[in-house]
């Protein structure tokens, strides 16, 4: 088992937590999702409106290095717990009235969410889960209700 790790930051309020991926039950996600990762990515967060208490970034075109079709399903759900990050995809015109293409990781910082949207209910891949610094990383997340977008920063440990 590999002991590779990435962390999240929120760069203005210098808090930084550390998350532990799912090799065993996401492996392609997460193989994906490293590789993307070989250089660390700065990128704004917002709140999510539909699925609780999460933040979401997008992918950014530099790191999009990958064919997101490729990424098969694996360890989904619709409950993540506190601290577990998805993986989400979304072509361009798959709802109508949304033109975009949606390069998501996000982040539940709580338990009671739920990954639910627009179109209902979206099972995502869970690839893996904030195990330190979780608390001081959910204070920023709900910060962003009041205080807007802030920007994250998501790289490699080791």
């Amino acid at each position: 088992m590999t002991t590779r790790r990435l962390y999240l930051k929120f760069v203005e309020k210098n808090v930084q937590g550390t998350i532990e991926l799912y090799w065993e039950n996401a492996p392609v996600t997460c193989d994906t999702i490293w590789n993307a990762l070989a250089k660390p990515i700065q990128v704004p967060a917002t709140h999510a409106m539909f699925a609780g208490p999460e933040i979401m970034t997008g992918l950014p075109p530099e790191a999009q290095t990958f064919d997101p079709l490729s990424i098969p399903a694996e360890n989904q759900t619709c409950f993540p717990i506190a601290g577990e990050l998805l993986w989400f995809y979304q072509a361009k015109n798959l709802m109508k009235g949304m033109t975009d293409e949606f390069w998501e990781i996000g982040m539940f910082y709580d338990n009671g969410g739920r990954i639910f949207g627009p179109i209902g209910w979206t099972p995502c891949n869970i690839f893996g889960r904030m195990t330190e610094g979780l608390e001081a990383i959910a204070a920023a997340c709900r910060s962003i209700r009041i205080e807007g977008m802030q920007t994250v920063e998501i790289g490699r440990l080791g």
